[in-house]
């Protein structure tokens, strides 16, 4: 009775904590992600976005205050005396010293003893005074390396860095925007050239249809590398290289056989019926075609649109070949991020929040039209 269809499996605990576990290994690197982009640099290089609701012990470099205009002549001996963290900023000192071979030579409340007089003394809270005479007491504010366990903090400051900073090495407003540009018009010029092919192979009856079908299949299976250095000459050639038009071209070169066989297999397996009564009444392919078949295909069109929207989004080795510029003005999000890990190697939260935003976009799009993937894909796989 166990293999009798439609009869509920005994294992389906385990197929449900088998999904779930599934489902966390991909949520979790975005979720680490998207924590990370909130958090400042010292928190990221001290511990991991995990803890980030926790308390954090960090070792920090920080200087007292300017001591010209700040200190004060008691009894012959001048004084400074100030607090290490900024307004609002709790967080408790455990440890501290004055140079980084010794970062925890002393304990709060204990004082440094910085020769010829002149002293240190830092307190668990931050507070600090700083003695000594006129010369001793000038130009820059002592450098304090502390070790300080520091509340969760989070802050939007890396992403008006990273969206509204303006900088071509920071920024990434300017490369969001060339995205959008390469990407929107990269996702409707195919589809709406497959759809008019896949109507085409499916409804209407032609000497070498056949022979189309099959080339389309086996373009499925050419390598994009292979094709990248021929097609770059050609657009050389005719003017079209290095730009936009150029880049559109090659995504839709690379992305019609997919589209084409794609939307084909979904019309294919239309109601024959309704093509029929239609011509029956005086209808017009283009007539079908607009009015019939493409309402009928929006899955089968959402599905496509999903996946050539994430492959141009994503997508750098196209762009590296077709967006050849020197000043930066067409560099797209994922060559502006490789532009950041090469000169901003150590600022974690900054590459955080353009890893983020890159993906934010695709995210969006995937999980408001996914219901279509599913019923796009599969149709036409069974009759």
């Amino acid at each position: 009775m166990d293999n009798i269809a439609g009869t509920k499996s005994s294992l389906t605990w385990a197929v449900n904590i088998s999904v779930i576990a599934l489902a966390l290994l991909w949520i979790m690197p975005t979720l680490g992600l998207f924590i990370s982009s909130f958090r400042t640099a010292d928190q990221i290089a001290t511990s991991g976005w995990w803890k980030a609701l926790f308390p954090s012990e960090q070792n920090l470099v920080l200087r007292a205050d300017d001591p010209e205009g700040n200190r004060v002549e008691r009894a012959g001996v001048y004084v400074v005396e100030g607090q290490l963290f900024e307004a609002g900023h709790s967080a408790e000192i455990s440890a501290w010293g004055i140079s980084s071979r010794e970062i925890s030579a002393y304990v709060p409340g204990e004082t440094a003893d910085l020769g010829d007089g002149e002293t240190l003394t830092v307190q668990a809270d931050g507070a600090y005074v700083w003695t000594g005479n006129a010369d001793q007491l000038s130009g820059r504010g002592q450098r304090i390396f502390v070790t300080a366990t520091t509340p969760p903090e989070f802050t939007t400051a890396n992403y008006n860095r990273v969206l509204f900073s303006g900088s071509t090495t920071d920024g990434m407003a300017n490369a969001f925007f060339n995205t959008l540009t390469v990407t929107i018009p990269a996702t409707i010029i195919p589809i709406a050239i497959a759809a008019f092919a896949a109507y085409a192979l499916a409804w209407m009856d032609f000497p070498g249809r056949g022979l189309l079908i099959a080339a389309i299949v086996g373009l499925l299976v050419v390598p994009l590398q292979l094709a990248l250095i021929p097609l770059l000459k050609f657009h050389l050639g005719i003017g079209i290289g290095k730009g936009y038009l150029g880049t559109w071209m090659a995504h839709t070169g690379f992305g019609l056989p997919l589209a084409v066989y794609l939307l084909r297999n979904y019309m294919v397996g239309l109601p024959r019926d309704i093509i029929e009564n239609a011509k029956v009444d005086g209808a017009t392919d283009f007539q079908i075609f607009t009015r019939i078949i493409l309402p009928l295909s929006f899955p089968a069109l959402a599905s496509f649109a999903i996946f050539q929207f994430l492959w141009t989004w994503n997508d750098l080795l196209v762009a590296k070949v077709f967006l050849i510029d020197a000043t930066g003005e067409t560099t797209v999000m994922t060559n502006q991020i490789v532009e950041l890990l090469g000169t901003r190697g150590g600022n974690w939260e900054i590459l955080a929040t353009a890893a983020f935003v890159s993906i934010a976009v695709p995210l969006i799009v995937f999980f408001s039209m996914q219901r279509y993937l599913v019923r796009g894909l599969l149709a036409g796989s069974v009759k």
